[in-house]
């Protein structure tokens, strides 16, 4: 519950949050973990089209 509500805190919608989260987590270098952090997180999608642009 804790991360849903932290999450619509943020202004997200915790579901795709949370699938993304957890699908990108275990790929994540462990130094760099508050990236998935609802306050930092940036979709998958957002991230692609920064780095190719």
């Amino acid at each position: 519950m804790t991360v849903i509500e932290t999450a619509k805190l943020n202004g997200l919608d915790p579901l795709p949050y949370l699938a993304d989260s957890l699908d990108r987590i275990h790929h994540h270098k462990i130094n760099r973990l508050d990236e998935l952090l609802p306050w930092n997180w940036v979709p998958l999608a957002s991230v692609t089209d920064s780095q190719t642009a």
